[in-house]
């Protein structure tokens, strides 16, 4: 289905686009914006909320990098509702994380209530006519992105010129070498809008690969090429906006950070200490070059084991640490969250629940299917029994709104601090009224703490770049520190 040939959409009043908005095609967005203005909106739009709407209309390209919690969904919404409206444009291409999808359908809802939604998913049967179906917004995930827009000029994304394309938590797109990347690129677009806190998360060629997209692509054009250097830098200031918490939102309660350094019990130091000299007498006598993915397989064994003792009764000083912190909270009456980058019976998300099955927690994994995840997010909010939810990082550190927690606790470290603050920051937000405590904890004399401190050093160099950039074990150290972990030498 081309330009010419769509649908007419019915408006609220049952009327066709033209004779229902028509009258709102001349009314200034400020004026639109405005509380007394003829819009009705969902809520309070801040100050800092309508300058960004106000730059998204006016950019064909733009990068949203506002901290999280500040409400980069709401700006996107909002821009696209008077953009509907106003006729400027007739369709928009939303790509977002598949566990968002059902959030940003709500928002749409309250956000732009006129504006009809094609969610594409399920088989490729039910995609095929959601493609389709006429609508003002088609809704998809990055994986159905990868599957749907082939190397077919005629495959459903790749039909028409999108008037708008955007990009949720765009760093998804950061490595310019895997398929969704690619795909990503080639949409024919007559806007870019690119929404993320975190546009680099481990080099600067992530940056580059993020900005790729950020340009109107016509029919026959090649996707934009980045190298990190000055262009990009230059590049990169003019299409950011972004703001930090501490500036637009004074109002907002501190988030007070923690680390938390535990020493391990005898039982579990001897348990560890066994384990890292035989992997690294493993190493140094398996007759093979040591390569990176070895090293990385024994700090991933290490790091369970500072969470918790295998075939010991799941003997854990974090866990010990944890239940007298959450006895006094949950007393108190407050609620918390706890993220682990595992998810396992022995080391992750389910030994931290059956540890503190006392407290009757709920889990939130992206094992669990859409619905469930939904149903265990209401449970949280709605029932105040509930004291405390254990997330697995990856699943629970996106898109959701946790403001009735005040105390996070990251279990275990994921080793990259934009990950881990995106996460935290599910309880720092927009409706927040109490301060926000956050525990890191780390285990002294580990591998937990030698990376740390390698990072706490490059986490100044990575600022100068960009608030809140990103390190990640692989790709953010290098070969001689990752190896020198062990005291090994590189090949």
């Amino acid at each position: 289905m081309n330009q010419q040939t769509r649908v007419p959409f019915r408006g609220p009043l049952g009327l066709n686009e033209s004779e229902s908005f028509d009258w709102i095609r001349w009314i200034p967005a400020h004026v639109l914006l405005s509380n007394n203005g003829p819009l009705k909106w969902f809520g309070r739009l801040f100050d800092y909320q309508v300058e960004g709407i106000k730059t998204l209309l006016s950019r064909e390209a733009l990068l949203l990098a506002d901290d999280m919690g500040l409400g980069k969904t709401i700006q996107a919404i909002a821009t696209l509702r008077i953009l509907f409206l106003q006729r400027q444009i007739t369709d928009c291409l939303l790509i977002v994380p598949a566990g968002l999808i059902a959030q940003w359908r709500r928002e749409i809802h309250n956000w732009a209530p006129e504006l009809r939604v094609s969610t594409i998913s399920g088989t490729a049967m039910e995609r095929a006519w959601q493609w389709e179906a006429p609508a003002h917004i088609y809704l998809t995930g990055y994986d159905i992105i990868r599957s749907d827009c082939t190397d077919n000029i005629y495959s459903p994304p790749r039909r028409r010129i999108w008037d708008v394309i955007i990009l949720d938590e765009a760093q998804k797109i950061k490595n310019r070498e895997i398929e969704t990347s690619r795909k990503c690129k080639i949409l024919h677009r007559r806007r870019a809008w690119i929404l993320t806190g975190t546009p680099l998360e481990n080099r600067e060629d992530d940056l580059a690969s993020v900005l790729e997209f950020a340009s109107p692509l016509n029919e026959g054009a090649m996707p934009l090429r980045l190298q990190p250097g000055s262009d990009l830098h230059l590049r990169h200031r003019n299409l950011q906006l972004r703001r930090k918490k501490a500036d637009v939102l004074p109002q907002l309660p501190p988030k007070i950070n923690n680390r938390i350094y535990l020493a391990m019990g005898r039982r579990q130091r001897e348990y560890y200490r066994r384990a890292e000299e035989d992997g690294i007498i493993q190493l140094k006598e398996s007759g093979k070059p040591i390569m990176i993915e070895n090293i990385l397989e024994l700090i991933l064994r290490l790091k369970q084991i500072c969470n918790f003792v295998p075939a010991t009764d799941h003997i854990s000083v974090k866990m010990g640490d944890i239940r007298e912190k959450l006895s006094v909270l949950v007393s108190e009456g407050h609620r918390a969250l706890i993220f682990s980058q595992f998810t396992d019976p022995v080391f992750g998300t389910e030994a931290i629940a059956k540890s503190l099955v006392d407290f009757n927690p709920l889990q939130y994994t992206g094992s669990l299917s859409q619905e469930r995840r939904e149903d265990i997010i209401k449970e949280f909010k709605g029932n105040r029994a509930r004291k405390v939810l254990i997330l697995s990082l990856r699943a629970g550190g996106q898109g959701l709104n946790l403001q009735d927690a005040s105390y996070v606790f990251h279990f275990d470290r994921w080793w990259n601090p934009a990950v881990e603050h995106q996460a935290e920051d599910r309880a720092h937000r927009m409706g927040q009224i109490f301060s926000v405590h956050v525990y890191d904890y780390i285990i002294e004399g580990t591998i937990e703490e030698r990376i740390e401190n390698i990072l706490a050093e490059k986490q100044v160099l990575f600022d100068e770049l960009i608030d809140n950039v990103t390190i990640d074990i692989k790709s953010g150290l290098t070969k001689e520190e990752l190896y020198g972990l062990f005291g090994l030498v590189p090949p």
